[in-house]
């Protein structure tokens, strides 16, 4: 799977003026699903990792919207790291991919929205079963 494809890096428009900053994020239309969940990230520091964990189902953007992380997304042969350190930038990622995030700043805000309602098990948390479900193993 070629993940830079898979996990596009989406530019929003930075529609500000004078007054300050805005951007607008419109689910099935700047993200490629509709919203179903918004969280954020924050009081993390550069020692934690987040995330650690697959999705059967949700697809994700994460955006830094203060502050920057990183993101490691792995399919269990491929690698991307993503730096998030604009709030008009995120990145996709779509359904069973292994995501850690990272290395974020002491004033970091990740934004994540998801395709799906919280479900707890839709979530593949151990690495090994990852690999063993998607046939890696």
């Amino acid at each position: 799977m070629n993940l830079k494809e898979a996990c596009p890096v989406l530019h929003f428009a930075d529609l500000g003026d004078e007054r300050g900053k805005l951007v607008v994020i419109e689910g099935g239309e700047a993200i490629p699903f509709e919203i179903k969940r918004v969280f954020y990230i924050y009081g993390s520091d550069a020692t934690v990792v987040r995330g650690q964990h697959a999705n059967r189902e949700s697809e994700f953007v994460l955006i830094n919207v203060a502050g920057s992380s990183k993101v490691r997304i792995t399919d269990g042969e491929s690698e991307l790291i993503i730096e998030l350190d604009k709030p008009m930038t995120g990145v996709y990622i779509p359904r069973m991919l292994w995501k850690d995030m990272y290395d974020f700043s002491p004033d970091s805000v990740l934004l994540v929205l998801a395709s799906t309602h919280y479900d707890g098990k839709e979530y593949i948390r151990d690495y090994d079963e990852y690999l063993t479900e998607i046939n890696r193993k």
